[in-house]
């Protein structure tokens, strides 16, 4: 089955609001065995919704859209869908209901305008929203399936999860899709592609093999089809290793899932402690690892020290130090390392100093020049970076890459 995901409104193509729900809609198809074949974002204007659902109709089976079913004016879908049918509304008993519920729970007004949203196609199954007030609605017209629900994340997350992707495998006989990825880091593409290439060509035509890069680091995603799910697996299963053998020094997971989450999970399951200290990152080392439920076990607190000064009382860097070399140098960033390491009581700390630009820069000590030092159990390791001229991927290139440097003197003393 092949489908399209169609998302409408014109915040998400001024750039107001960034498209997650394509994102996770794809990822939720792709578990069932649907292939997504494309995905489109229109405005809030009729005939580009029209042109739109009739060009996907020739691509897909399964047209999934998203937006515009809410009470106001520019909300145009739930009409343009009618007129594209050809049909006309009903108003549906259950929905109205669940909107009564809603504005009762709240003591809100029912406003004719919320009355309205408990409307729906005449040729349509209802799908019940109990997370919010727009239904959804499901249409099976000339051999292809539209499902319109709202563009609000959690509503449809509810929807898809709940009515959408059930319905559609009582109703279709699906494949099996199964995909193993390996994350690498420490390796460029183009080298990672050329140590693998001898197992890339011996791949049947069942299975591929994606390179998916970030700074940093490469996620290899070899993705299968067919109809057994435990032989597909257990056929994958060979290739990883074939892969795995050949790069096993750049390997940090086999599976998909962030750097630091890796690093927070192999710390977990030996019991160390982690404490950051940082500078140019200004705490985007302590957001990453915090992001996820459960770093606490892990991770023991920062200190983000953009000052000289904070440097000094907060983390015992010398005041000699960073008059004779600079808050930019390894003698400083080691200090700060061994300083939070001391201060946090923690088994690992990472610190990081750097100019991120876009200005700041000197001959001697251009933007994106960065110092990273971690300091372990027996020993602190420093190192210089040379990211470029870009902040944001300066700041995303020092997390990524302390954390690897991390992961890596941590295999280092556990082996020792």
């Amino acid at each position: 089955m092949r489908a399209e995901i169609i998302t409408i409104g014109d915040e998400i193509l001024i750039g107001q609001i960034v498209d997650t729900n394509s994102a996770w809609m794809a990822q939720k198809l792709n578990l069932a065995g649907i292939k997504v074949k494309q995905i489109s974002s229109v405005s809030d204007d009729r005939q580009h919704i029209l042109e739109a659902l009739n060009e996907s109709k020739g691509r897909a089976d399964l047209i999934l859209i998203t937006g515009g079913l809410g009470p106001t004016k520019d909300d145009i879908t739930k009409k343009t869908l009618a007129e594209y049918f050809n049909t006309g509304f009903r108003l549906d008993q259950d929905a109205l209901e669940n909107v009564r519920r809603i504005f009762s729970k709240y003591k809100a007004p029912l406003l004719e305008s919320n009355i309205k949203q408990a409307e729906v196609l005449e040729n349509c199954i209802t799908l019940l929203n109990l997370n919010g007030t727009a239904p959804g609605m499901w249409i099976e017209h000339e051999d292809r399936i539209f499902v319109s629900m709202p563009g609000v994340p959690f509503e449809m997350m509810y929807m898809m999860e709940e009515l959408v992707i059930p319905k559609i495998k009582k109703t279709f006989k699906l494949p099996v899709i199964v995909h193993h990825t390996i994350l690498t880091a420490g390796i460029g593409e183009s080298i990672l592609a050329e140590k693998i290439a001898s197992v890339e060509d011996s791949l049947p035509a069942h299975i591929k093999l994606a390179y998916l890069p970030k700074l940093g680091t490469v996620r290899i995603r070899l993705s299968g089809n067919g109809q057994n799910e435990e032989l597909l697996k257990n056929e994958i299963s060979v290739y990883v290793k074939r892969i795995t053998d050949l790069v096993s020094e750049f390997v940090m997971a086999e599976k998909d899932t962030p750097i630091e989450k890796v690093v927070m999970d192999y710390m977990e399951s030996r019991k160390l402690t982690l404490s950051v200290a940082e500078s140019c990152t200004g705490g985007y080392i302590s957001h990453q690892l915090t992001q996820h439920p459960g770093s606490s076990k892990v991770f023991l607190g920062a200190a983000v020290t953009y000052s000289n000064e904070l440097k000094i009382s907060m983390l015992g860097v010398l005041e000699e130090t960073l008059r004779n070399y600079g808050a930019v140098s390894e003698e400083t960033v080691k200090e700060m390392a061994k300083g939070a390491h001391s201060a946090f009581h923690s088994d690992y700390s990472i610190a990081v100093s750097g100019i991120a630009g876009p200005d700041g820069g000197t001959e001697e000590k251009p933007v994106g020049t960065i110092w990273i030092a971690i300091t372990g159990r027996s020993k602190t390791i420093s190192r210089k970076y040379n990211f470029g001229n870009k902040r944001i991927q300066n700041i995303e290139r020092s997390a990524t890459t302390a954390l690897i440097m991390l992961y890596k003197l941590m295999n280092q003393e556990q082996v020792c």
